[in-house]
């Protein structure tokens, strides 16, 4: 009896999720990771974003695509990552490793204080975390220009050199990656971010400042791309 309402709630997401997702969904449940589905917050070609609710408060459930999400992509990412060594480039295999690596990239990051979303749990092809924002999602930097451009742009520094001493490189960060809460920067979508000891992570880096100090461009801050890098790497 339990279940019924959650499956019908399903129904109203039915195109999106495959038997296989829709089976673990409902493992996580089961296990208390979150209690239903509410409303998507994205949906993507690689993975589509939900708010589920967990009691009084909401959580984010991630589900990676299986059928048209660009595995041949992320294994081109995966395959310089020491920690997936001897992955093969086989679908699912190669999703279930994305998913896995944002989740550890998350734990790691958080672990040495980097403002990110917690990370709850893992399964598969989904993850499931913490939710940004009060009584809606924090927005993304990109649509929501900060208060104090300068400090928030000093911070994302900050949070960009605690990454890098923590071992990882973001590796895809940009304002679309940057939730603004409060004002302050909150670093998402940790699926790319990878160790120093990849040999395209100094590459990774340098397209991360060039990004960022796009960003502060535009809300008029020249910082340049040296400034940044020694503010990052410097000890």
């Amino acid at each position: 009896m339990a279940k019924k309402p959650f499956k019908e709630e399903f129904k109203t997401f039915k195109n999106v999720f495959d038997v296989f997702t829709e089976k673990n969904l409902f493992k996580l449940v089961s296990q208390g990771f979150f209690d239903r589905l509410v409303s998507p917050l994205s949906i993507g070609k690689e993975s589509n974003v939900f708010i589920a609710q967990k009691g009084d408060e909401f959580r984010v459930v991630k589900i990676y695509r299986l059928s048209t999400c660009d595995f041949n992509r992320m294994f081109d990412y995966l395959k310089f990552d020491p920690r997936y060594a001897g992955l093969k480039n086989k679908r699912r295999k190669v999703v279930f490793a994305w998913a896995h690596r944002e989740y550890r990239n998350l734990l790691k990051a958080r672990d040495a204080g980097v403002r990110v979303p917690t990370p709850f749990a893992v399964l598969f092809n989904i993850l499931v975390m913490e939710f940004v924002g009060s009584d809606v999602p924090a927005p993304r930097v990109i649509k929501a220009v900060p208060v104090e451009p300068r400090a928030f742009a000093l911070d994302v520094i900050v949070q960009m050199k605690k990454l890098f001493k923590a071992g990882l490189v973001h590796a895809d960060l940009s304002g679309f990656n940057i939730l603004n809460y409060d004002d302050k920067p909150v670093f998402i979508d940790f699926s790319q971010a990878t160790p120093l000891n990849n040999p395209r992570a100094g590459e990774f880096l340098d397209r991360d400042i060039k990004n960022v100090c796009s960003l502060f461009k535009k809300w008029g801050l020249n910082f340049s791309q040296e400034f940044v890098k020694k503010r990052v790497v410097g000890k």
